[in-house]
């Protein structure tokens, strides 16, 4: 038996599809430690932009994800791209495997690029600043300001379950505020989107964690938007506003090359 490491057979790994007719490519920005050359495959106008890859699993560790997005964004600079998913490889070393998985999809490509067309993601990420969002409960709960007073000045030791009041009520005012602070946000932008994608927060001081489908066209009229809510809440929140975004949150393309 070889004690010898066996080499990985290549393939191709395939980071996204544009609508686009005749040779294009990208330089030796492939994935992985050989950067690869980065180029596409068409059939019919409609182009998959890929790169030789030993047929392996590629880890979702930072790099690896950095490196996948980084072609997106070169790609999106010119063109509405379809993302598929990470560390998606065709076990065929050959342009004709990737010219079958266009033509067996090419229904489904054509119309997701429709879809997508002079639109663009963008992200907002928005967080209650501490202190800032403390005082403004103290100063709308009655309740929770009379009793934070009445505490101030007696001892810890003694007012133990009081102060355990204070802060169950606290965390509660806290989640209705960030509620209502979210509900206003996407209200304002909702009707600037085509399509909103409300995802999960972490932690309880975030606020809102979404991704907004827009025109190209309508995007100087959202930032603005955005500007405007910074102004009216940056005293109480930091936004983060993030784009231009390959459309993860609205396209969920998954390529089964093992049918190829």
């Amino acid at each position: 038996m070889s004690n010898e490491l066996e080499i990985p057979k290549e393939g191709k790994y395939i980071y996204g599809i544009i609508r686009y007719s005749g040779p294009i490519e990208y330089g030796p920005i492939g994935m992985g430690k050989r950067a690869d050359l980065v180029y596409g495959v068409e059939y019919k106008g409609i182009t998959a932009i890929v790169s030789d890859s030993p047929i392996i699993i590629y880890e979702a560790r930072r790099k690896n994800m950095l490196t996948h997005e980084k072609v997106l964004e070169e790609v999106m600079k010119k063109f509405t791209v379809l993302p598929v998913r990470f560390s998606t490889i065709s076990e065929h070393n050959d342009d004709g495997a990737i010219l079958k998985i266009i033509e067996k999809d090419y229904k489904k490509f054509d119309d997701m690029l429709t879809k997508l067309e002079g639109r663009k993601e963008l992200g907002l990420k928005i967080l209650a600043q501490d202190a800032a969002i403390y005082e403004r409960i103290l100063e709308k709960y009655d309740n929770i300001r009379t009793m934070r007073d009445k505490l101030i000045n007696l001892p810890v030791d003694k007012t133990h379950y009081q102060r355990m009041k204070i802060g169950e009520m606290v965390a509660e005012a806290l989640k209705t505020e960030t509620e209502n602070y979210k509900n206003s946000i996407i209200d304002a932008l909702n009707p600037l989107a085509e399509e909103v994608k409300i995802n999960d927060n972490y932690g309880e001081m975030m606020i809102l964690n979404a991704a907004f489908l827009i025109k190209n066209t309508t995007e100087p009229e959202f930032d603005q938007a955005v500007n405007d809510l910074d102004e009216k809440y940056g005293h109480l929140m930091t936004f983060k506003y993030v784009g231009t975004l390959p459309p993860y949150n609205f396209v969920n393309l998954v390529i089964n090359t093992k049918e190829i």
